[in-house]
């Protein structure tokens, strides 16, 4: 399963859980429906009440950001993006195991030169 992770986490008091869930079942609709998308779940922490995830699966970086100019995204699933924890979100999939516990490994789609290519890198 090549692809992308997509991982948002957010922090929710108590008293929001309702509404945030409320938002997250509508933004995760959203997404699934769009073309490259894989699927998705919601989360909350186990241990901790407060701590939430919303975590999608796809089938490129390019998919994932298609999806988010989609108008369906946009009303849902960007509302709620404004919440979660300002960190990186998508990830590639390097190692994924199947069911019982076969790995398959990934080549990267990373750019070796990611790290400084890129619009406003130094010396550009």
């Amino acid at each position: 399963m090549t692809g992308v992770l997509v991982l948002t986490r957010y922090v929710v008091p108590a008293g929001e859980a309702e509404e945030f869930l409320v938002m997250a079942r509508r933004a995760l609709a959203a997404l699934a429906a769009r073309p490259g998308c894989r699927g998705g779940t919601v989360g909350r922490n186990a241990d901790d009440g407060s701590l939430w995830v919303l975590a999608t699966t796809w089938q490129s970086v390019g998919a994932y950001r298609r999806a988010l100019s989609a108008y369906d995204v946009k009303l849902h699933a960007v509302p709620l993006m404004y919440r979660a924890l300002d960190e990186p979100t998508a990830f590639e999939h390097l190692v994924t195991a199947e069911p019982g516990g076969v790995l398959a490994e990934h080549e990267p789609s990373r750019a070796p030169d990611a790290d400084t290519a890129y619009p406003g890198a130094p010396g550009r």
